[in-house]
Order: structure tokens, then C-alpha cells, then sequence
């Protein structure tokens, strides 16, 4: 806990459940991630270059998906989270990536939720797919910030995306592109997307290594095995 906070007694801030889905394409023998700027109006991480996401809504519990997580995926995130609440981080991820891009990770049949969080799914008569996702690292913010997240990031390959519609800003993520990912980090990136970006080199074929994940331990951030 911060100086502040144990001075003012207050409990420390438990982190919230979050998500992020890192896009690759490949351009000939070039990887590209699809990266957004955050717009100078947030006041958490502004004018920083990110990856579509943000924290898990109660509708992600109940999303409509065409298909499930892979085993694989399922089953690491089940060590530290129950498997619902596993399955609701990769639909925010999913749900994130419409609202900030309108893309769509998807596949045909009618979504049956009237929620307005699947509306994009719902307006083009498609459902949440879920199976293209892999599992690349998580990251929890130490204590003592303001603002605390347990960050799951997956990644997908824009085969699985619906349609070839290009990629556009929203309220949340400006200048949404398409960026090499030798240049990425040539951008003006918070510190754990860099971290992000090591981590999805590690995990990404021919050769792909286990999963980590960042957090504080006795007061430093460490990584260790997931």
C-alpha cells in the first residue's frame, strides 16, 4: 500500500479485470500489429499508443460466442481465474477491438443478446468467435496507483477477423493503423506495452516459449511463469 493510502487508512485498490487483443497481419515477410493512439481527453494513459482493450463489463459474463477459447488457453488462464470469468476477459477483448476499430472477430449466426455492448455483432448478424485467440502474457499493475488492472493480452490473426473492412478511429483509439511491428516501438508506448511487445515476439511460431506475466513482488516488478 502507498504512503497516502496507509496514512488515510484506506484500503488498497484490488485490480480490475481487463483485456487487450494485439491484431498481427503479415505483408510478405513483414508482421504488423494494429495499434491505436488514446486521445488526450483520458486521463489514464493519454496520447499513448495502445493496443484495442479495456476492463471487463458484466455483459462480457454472459457474451454471446460462436465458440469457445482453445483448450489450451482455457486452461492457463483456469490456474488464476475461474474459467467464466476467463472466457469474459477474451469477450472484452473481442468487444473492445469492435467498439475502438470496428473490427470484427467473428462468425456467422444471429446474436441473441439485446445488450448494446453487441451491437456491432447484432447489426451484422454475426457472434463473438473466441477460438482464433492465443494467450500471450498478463500484466497487474503494482500497488498503490489510482487506477489498478489485472491485464489479460491475447493476440489474433487478422485471417479470423469477418470481413476485409480497414480498421477505424473512435472515441477511445485515434489514429488506428496498421504499424510494423520492427517500428512499433518508435511510437510513444507505455511502459507495458513494450514489455507487451517483448513477450508476443516470445510467444509467436516458429519456436513459441510458456507464458509469463508481469507483477509487483516485495515491492519490484518481476516476471515470472504464468
Amino acid at each position: 500500500m502507498s504512503d497516502e493510502r496507509r496514512s488515510a487508512g484506506l484500503r488498497p485498490i484490488r485490480p480490475r479485470l481487463a483485456a487487450s487483443l494485439i491484431l498481427t497481419r503479415c505483408d510478405g515477410s513483414r508482421v504488423e500489429v494494429l495499434m491505436g493512439r488514446r486521445s488526450a481527453r483520458h486521463v489514464f494513459m493519454p496520447n499513448k499508443y495502445v493496443f484495442p482493450g479495456g476492463r471487463v463489463d458484466r455483459a462480457d459474463n454472459t457474451a454471446p460466442i460462436a465458440r469457445d477459447l482453445a483448450d489450451d488457453v482455457l486452461s492457463a488462464m483456469a490456474r488464476t481465474l475461474p474459467r467464466r470469468r476467463a472466457r469474459a476477459a477474451a469477450a472484452a477483448a473481442v468487444r473492445e477491438t469492435a467498439e475502438e476499430t470496428g473490427l470484427l472477430i467473428a462468425r456467422d449466426g444471429p446474436c441473441p443478446s439485446r445488450h448494446a455492448s453487441w451491437a456491432p455483432f447484432r447489426r451484422f448478424g454475426v457472434l463473438p468467435d473466441l477460438a482464433p485467440l492465443r494467450l500471450i502474457t498478463r500484466a497487474i499493475t503494482p500497488p498503490g496507483r489510482t487506477r489498478r488492472f489485472d491485464t489479460w493480452f491475447f493476440t489474433a490473426d487478422a485471417g479470423a477477423l469477418y470481413d476485409n473492412r480497414p480498421p477505424v478511429p473512435s472515441a477511445e483509439l485515434e489514429d488506428v493503423q496498421w504499424v510494423p511491428l520492427a517500428d512499433a516501438r518508435d511510437l510513444d508506448l507505455p511502459f507495458v506495452t513494450h514489455f507487451v511487445l517483448d513477450e508476443l515476439k516470445r510467444v509467436l511460431p516458429p519456436a513459441p516459449e510458456p507464458v509469463r506475466c508481469m507483477r509487483e513482488r516485495y515491492g519490484k516488478m518481476v516476471v515470472e511463469g504464468l
